[in-house]
């Protein structure tokens, strides 16, 4: 498996989650949510690929992949974050607790601590 691959996605993964929690309410932050939420959904899904590829089922790919795959499946940002850019895209509390959810289900999901732990051990 290409190590420096896996480790490039984790960093990209963890970048586009700091950037997220970091982001304070601006005019047009819900684009700056929905872009970096696209990020880290899109990089999750080759990690996952590029795991179930390798057949390396090592402990920590294990749990990362389980973190992973649970992820994906339960959570659906999209649908809210459209509907709040249609008819509040202005409404700072609507826009924080959006963000906010999407990084509660990050850290719930043990993805972020999964990707940090297998960064540590690349």
């Amino acid at each position: 498996m290409d190590y420096d691959y896996i480790k490039n996605i984790l960093k990209q993964i963890l970048d586009a989650y700091t950037k997220l929690k970091e982001n304070r309410y601006n005019p047009g932050d819900l684009e700056s949510i929905k872009k970096e939420l696209v990020k880290i959904e899109g990089e999750v899904k080759v990690l996952v690929n590029k795991i179930e590829k390798s057949g390396n089922y090592s402990d920590s790919y294990s749990e990362l992949l389980t973190a992973a795959r649970s992820y994906l499946r339960d959570n659906n940002f999209y649908t809210e974050i459209d509907r709040i850019s249609q008819l509040y895209s202005e409404d700072f509390f609507r826009i924080r607790n959006i963000r906010l959810t999407i990084l509660n289900a990050l850290e719930e999901s043990k993805l972020i601590s999964k990707t940090i732990r297998l960064l540590d051990v690349l």
